[in-house]
């Protein structure tokens, strides 16, 4: 069975539904509003008539409405996490002083009485808030709620590493556990995992030197650190009643009911109505009709652009969904405005964000597909702001429609920062204060006042479509999984938390994925791919290396490496394992799917050379079967995009040329072709649509940007020494 995402049963009705929105937003200002009574009837729907009067329905919709903006309110509770500390540390130096106690006995003792101490510790902190009575018993719920759910584990290896702690060592460790953790404490942490991932980081800035010290004692205060913001339930209930209380009667305003649905038809009722011309004297469904053409004329050439376009929407029915939804959003945006017209604003028309749908469609999918578009919402916006009903459309405010959405679609390609939509806004506010400009200058019966208005409304409408493009793109980005341009670039700021993880606790995994990304974006952009994507991407595709940094040859500075000392399989399983480890760390953190699967696929199904010929030699000097090859290869998936594929060549070639000493352009050329051919050979492109045209030219454009990386290295055969003055 077809997906719903490419159902064509589906798809006909989502046209369908563009159908229906087209022709009951135009209805109201195209199709005349009357009405099919008799006098001495009972009305049967509600007639637009003066009259304020309060609104018991809309008061209580407000109230609900205010209380849903109140925001949640927290309490700080402070737990004296440092008591803590000293709890921990006074037991250390008690049990690792005690010689009589084997070193296998205290591993057994501290792997128990450590959660021991803690939950001491943390049931102490929670009788004591229950006995002061300054705190409600849903708040202390949500503490011991939170506090178990935000327990940190202690890694296996500490528990052993902890009887080797001498005396002096506990007594260096103590002060700057304490320090740490009342510094972090001071900060508002609603996430544990926020001051946890600081701990390194100010560890390595103290005065200890040891480096079993400093990693020890980071596992304490990571185990000492717990939330000190929570949820106070009764708190925000105090405050959203107080927001129902302070809203404010809805009042309907003059002129919005005539006559109520169920009251009978008097004589000056109907006289009005007939004064009025509110009254279906013969039913005229001509007006429908037209209405109707209109819309085919929409469909017809909305369908033409989206079956022609080069992007997924043109069989993707998700994207085709989300369409429709900016439709939806730019329409109601008309609507609102147009609601205004009655107030003794002139042109008010103007100020609506018509642009905003051209802005979105041009982010999210295609700007061929904006330009449609742009002129189906000009003609809308001038059916919409036609308040004199004269004629069937009012060309000005189309016009300023076509131009504002064309300066947007125009201003926005290629964005790559949130800013380029507020310097498209302002371009907005500069086309349509030209537009509008132009038209009033055109008619001679303008007023200054209108005029000032106009040109007000104008300039406003720029910047507030930038506004609304800015609050509702991770709506859609996050909703449709859409992976724009500006998205990527937020994912790349050094600052974002997985990137901080990854260079405070794996620099040379963070130094490798920056290089990986040059070369990933450079080959990238020379084949026509994603070269964005393929930069941070790159920043992310190792991420899962920060779960066991020592392993990894990049992170083993100054130190033994620890596969010296364990079987092949087991090396295997754990560099095999980063892949993993890092899909489900980016999932934790909602990186979208695009940046997981480059994480996923850049290994495809490679082998591990080094560990399966160590392990076949080791079988060989033992006697035992033959080791299989594809017990030593990475699960996969193998590159699904190019993307993948070229982030998975730059990330072999990055290291590979790193572990030459003195490299030359021949054999950084040999290497990467040497590794490209190798893939192809493995099969590693089969299930992506890499051309081989395309890795020759990835392979000279990694050569190239190799050769400016390394150029103070490289040592070129012909080289003539200078002569000496």
């Amino acid at each position: 069975m077809i997906g719903w995402k490419f159902n064509t049963g589906i798809r006909f009705l989502l046209f369908l539904a563009f159908a229906l929105l087209f022709y009951f937003a135009l209805m109201h200002q195209v199709v005349p509003q009357t009405y099919d009574i008799r006098l001495g009837s009972l009305a049967e729907k509600d007639i637009l008539a003066p009259g304020p009067i309060p609104d018991a329905v809309a008061t209580e919709k407000a109230k609900e409405e205010a209380a849903q903006k109140v925001g949640p309110v927290y309490k700080i509770v402070s737990l004296k996490n440092e008591t803590l500390v000293e709890a921990i540390f006074e037991k250390l130096n008690q049990l690792n002083a005690d010689t009589e106690v084997a070193v296998n006995d205290k591993v057994n003792i501290y792997r128990s009485v450590l959660p021991t101490i803690k939950n001491d510790f943390v049931e102490k902190q929670l009788r004591a808030m229950e006995l002061s009575g300054q705190y409600p018993d849903t708040l202390i719920k949500e503490v011991r709620s939170k506090l178990a759910e935000q327990e940190y584990r202690i890694p296996e290896e500490t528990f052993y590493k902890l009887p080797k702690l001498a005396k002096e060592d506990l007594a260096a460790m103590e002060p700057v556990a304490k320090d740490i953790v009342i510094r972090l404490m001071n900060d508002q942490l609603l996430d544990a995992q926020t001051a946890r991932a600081k701990t390194a980081e100010l560890v390595n800035a103290s005065t200890l030197t040891k480096s079993i010290s400093r990693e020890l004692v980071q596992e304490m205060i990571r185990f000492a650190i717990t939330p000190n913001k929570f949820l106070d339930q009764k708190g925000t209930d105090d405050a959203k009643g107080h927001a129902r209380d302070i809203v404010k009667p809805v009042m309907i305003n003059k002129n919005d009911i005539l006559v109520k649905k169920g009251d009978k038809i008097s004589e000056d009722m109907y006289q009005r109505l007939k004064s009025l011309d509110l009254l279906k004297e013969d039913a005229n469904y001509r007006p429908h009709m037209g209405l109707g053409l209109l819309v085919l004329l929409f469909i017809a050439g909305l369908y033409m652009f989206v079956r022609n376009s080069r992007n997924p929407i043109s069989s993707n029915n998700s994207q085709l969904v989300m369409l429709l939804l900016i439709f939806v959003v730019n329409i109601a945006g008309l609507k609102i405005i147009s609601l205004g017209q009655g107030l003794d604003y002139p042109y008010i028309g103007f100020l609506a964000p018509a642009a905003l749908g051209a802005m979105l469609i041009t982010i999210l999918l295609d700007a061929e597909l904006a330009l449609i578009s742009a002129v189906i919402f000009g003609i809308m916006s001038s059916i919409v702001f036609n308040p004199d009903h004269g004629a069937l459309f009012d060309y000005r405010f189309g016009l300023v429609t076509i131009v504002t959405s064309l300066a947007a679609i125009f201003s926005i390609q290629r964005a790559s920062q949130r800013v380029t939509i507020l310097r498209a806004g302002m371009m907005v506010s500069l086309f349509a204060l030209l537009a509008v400009g132009a038209i009033m200058l055109l008619d001679d019966h303008i007023t200054k006042k209108e005029l000032i208005f106009a040109l007000s409304f104008a300039v406003a409408g720029g910047l507030v479509t930038s506004v609304f493009v800015i609050g509702l793109l991770p709506f859609f980005e996050a909703v449709f999984g859409i992976l724009s341009p500006l998205k990527l670039v937020e994912l790349s700021n050094p600052n974002h938390p997985l990137l901080r993880k990854l260079l405070t606790e794996t620099p040379g995994t963070y130094h490798h994925s920056i290089m990986v990304g040059n070369l990933a974006e450079a080959a990238a952009e020379a084949v026509g791919a994603n070269g964005l994507l393929c930069r941070v991407g790159s920043y992310y595709h190792d991420i899962g290396k920060t779960k066991r940094p020592n392993y990894f040859i990049e992170n083993q500075t100054n130190m033994e490496n620890p596969h010296d000392r364990i079987e092949p399989a087991l090396s295997k399983s754990i560099i095999v394992a980063h892949a993993r480890d890092g899909v489900e760390m980016l999932s934790e953190y909602n990186i979208p799917k695009q940046l997981r699967d480059i994480a996923e696929q850049h290994h495809g199904t490679t082998l591990l050379q080094f560990f399966y010929y160590k392990a076949k030699k080791q079988a060989e000097e033992a006697g035992d079967k033959e080791v299989a090859e594809a017990d030593f290869r990475y699960p996969g998936p193998k590159a699904q995009t190019k993307e993948a594929a070229i982030v998975g060549i730059a990330d072999c070639i990055e290291a590979a040329v790193r572990s030459l000493r003195s490299p030359t352009l021949e054999q950084i050329d040999t290497m990467i072709r040497k590794i490209i051919k190798s893939r192809l050979d493995d099969g590693q492109f089969n299930e992506c649509d890499l051309t081989l045209k395309e890795l020759d030219l990835i392979a000279k454009t990694l050569n190239e940007a190799l050769l400016g990386i390394f150029h103070s290295r490289i040592e070129y055969p012909n080289d003539v020494a200078p002569q000496k003055s």
